[in-house]
């Protein structure tokens, strides 16, 4: 299993919210490429970013910072928030980054995911974020009347290889991993899962380890300490 250290942007600045919620965001480190070498010294091989002003603006807001990470560092660069058109796909990947993730584009335009697979394959990813089991978009500040896991078996029917599921209730409180909805979204579809929401020490780590799961993205906890990051990509590789 691999791990993926966050790190999430708001108004250029690195920023964790708590359950979504755009009031609560608040800073965490100075700078996103000072903390994102850290991570890389810690040895981790992924990074996970996120894009919070273009999640609810449908804009490339802090593109700089996403592709200045993926040309001067070492890490693969995992992008979400805003990415809803073929162009903004192009732009990060052709700018080097790994792997660019559709969030709110998967519910409403899933002929976009389609061709964005046909054309990247592996490259793409599919978010998917959930209140009480039912998927949230535009930046979770809406929510559809679509079950996670039917959405997680349209998507892997379509060839999406890569679901980073949320469950937002977990999202920046350090509750622990909601094991049952992980879990289930791993069976309902051949995707690889990534978790990501609620991790808050290395008992999460085994527990997404032991779910089988591909991936756990870790934000907060590694800010606040409750995670070592040496520590957890080192059980995530046993």
């Amino acid at each position: 299993m691999i791990i993926l250290p966050a790190i999430d942007i708001k108004d250029g600045n690195c920023v964790r919210l708590v359950k979504g919620d755009y009031g609560t965001a608040h800073k965490v480190a100075d700078s996103y490429m000072d903390t994102a070498r850290m991570f890389e010294k810690c040895g981790a091989q992924w990074i996970h970013m996120v894009d919070l002003d273009g999640a609810k603006d449908a804009a490339q807001t802090n593109k700089d910072i996403f592709l200045d990470v993926a040309k001067n560092t070492h890490l693969k660069v995992e992008v979400g928030g805003g990415i809803r058109t073929p162009e903004a796909a192009e732009m990060y990947l052709s700018g080097g980054v790994e792997r660019v993730i559709i969030g709110s584009a998967a519910v409403k335009d899933p002929e976009l995911v389609r061709t964005l697979v046909k054309e990247y394959g592996e490259h793409i990813a599919v978010g998917i974020d959930a209140k009480n089991g039912m998927v949230a978009t535009e930046g979770w500040l809406e929510t559809s009347d679509v079950r996670f896991t039917d959405l997680a078996k349209a998507m892997s029917d379509i060839g999406v290889k890569y679901i980073i599921f949320t469950d937002i209730s977990k999202d920046g409180t350090l509750g622990g991993v909601n094991a049952e909805q992980l879990d289930e979204i791993n069976r309902a579809c051949s995707a690889n899962i990534i978790a990501s929401g609620g991790v808050k020490n290395i008992d999460d780590i085994r527990k997404c380890r032991e779910l089988q799961l591909y991936g756990a993205i870790c934000g907060k906890s590694i800010y606040s300490g409750t995670l070592d990051l040496k520590e957890a990509i080192s059980v995530a590789a046993e």
